[in-house]
């Protein structure tokens, strides 16, 4: 087989996690007086780092407004946001599948790994991903390509042997930074027409064509 390890983004990919993190950002936003856009508006949010969103969110460079806004964020998040998360269709079986085919699978998402391995648990898939990554309650890593590039250290993978499954221009430009395959998937949050600008190698409209380009099977 070509490729040995393969790196799922968590939201917009494993989890659909739109009613907690629009929530969260409203919640955030309302608190420091702030008139919130509705939900349908906030989905651009989901994916990307949380600082970024709330510097364009809030229009400023202010990090101390910026770092008010996220500790907020995290005050709701952290104990209701986090579990306002449903798994697509079809990700334990493919994840399975994937797995029984011999491939070691891991998260790699710009979350905080303190949440990322909370809603692991809480959908019961910490037996189908060989280790949780994500970013430091500091910032440290929520760049994508950093991210990978820890991953690829830490688990001494060969960067052509490795595939990133992502939703987003993040999952796809942190995976060509490194020489990775980049499989983007089309039914989270960003479009076929972001995945392919930004270098997707490939594009998989549902969970199960994630599998069907992984796993060769009768």
């Amino acid at each position: 087989m070509p490729y040995s390890a393969i790196l799922f983004d968590l939201d917009g990919t494993l989890t659909d996690p739109k009613l907690g993190i629009t929530r969260c950002i409203q919640y955030a936003l309302s608190e420091l007086g702030y008139k919130p856009p509705d939900a349908d508006e906030l989905l651009w949010c989901i994916g990307p780092p949380i600082k970024e969103s709330f510097s364009r969110l809030l229009e400023t460079s202010d990090n101390g407004l910026i770092d008010q806004a996220i500790a907020l964020y995290r005050r709701r998040f952290s104990t209701i946001g986090l579990f306002e998360n449903s798994l697509y269709p079809q990700i334990i079986d493919i994840l399975q599948k994937i797995r029984f085919a011999g491939y070691q699978t891991f998260v790699a998402t710009s979350k905080p790994h303190i949440y990322a391995k909370q809603i692991i648990e809480y959908f019961d898939l910490s037996l189908l991903f060989d280790a949780v990554y994500g970013s430091e309650l500091d910032g440290t890593r929520t760049v994508k390509g950093e991210l990978i590039q820890h991953i690829l250290i830490t688990e001494n993978l060969t960067p052509s042997t490795v595939v990133m499954v992502g939703d987003r221009q993040h999952d796809i430009i942190g995976a060509k930074l490194h020489n990775l395959t980049a499989i983007g998937v089309t039914y989270g949050y960003g479009t076929e027409e972001e995945l392919k600008t930004h270098g997707a190698d490939l594009i998989a409209h549902s969970p199960e064509e994630i599998k069907k380009l992984l796993v060769h099977s009768s």
